[in-house]
């Protein structure tokens, strides 16, 4: 069983693994078992045991009949949990289905629905702006320092 699951080192057992995995995590009050993988980035998904997913060797562990087919889909939607009842496997295109389109981009602005496709757009077209504005700028500001440099007046 743990030899389909990708990354994962060869030296663990299924015994081994569990604790190492019980060692490395922290319960909340809400009820995740929140995993410390490798890096110091938190509420992402987190890499253990080699390079294998926290998640996806927490469902082998601990729950068992593992296809490796089909996707580990949290449940709480938090991607560091482990906690055997918050973890399912569907299939790729139900895991992405299942997820959730924020109305806001990551700086506060209302996000537009798309037209065509009737879900929000990727892009935030204010921060884009925003993004645009600074780049020319910072492309100004070359053009007359390199004119400075050649002696020339900004026109």
């Amino acid at each position: 069983m743990l030899s389909q699951v990708k990354g994962l080192s060869r030296h663990f057992t299924e015994e081994t693994l569990r604790a190492y995995l019980v060692d490395r995590s922290v319960r909340r009050d809400d009820g995740c078992l929140i995993v410390r993988g490798y890096g110091s980035r938190r509420g992402v998904y987190q890499k253990v045991a080699g390079r294998a997913w926290a998640h996806i060797t927490a469902y082998v562990v601990f729950v068992g009949d593992f296809d490796p087919n089909l996707d580990v889909h949290h449940l709480c939607g938090v991607p560091d949990c482990i906690e055997p009842t918050h973890l399912r496997q569907v299939s790729h295109a139900d895991n992405c289905r299942d997820r959730t389109q924020q109305p806001r981009c990551r700086n506060g602005h209302e996000r537009e629905i798309d037209p065509a496709s009737g879900r929000y757009r990727k892009a935030c077209r204010v921060c884009n702006n925003e993004a645009q504005k600074r780049w020319r700028a910072r492309q100004s500001a070359e053009v007359a320092a390199a004119r400075a440099a050649y002696g020339r007046q900004a026109e």
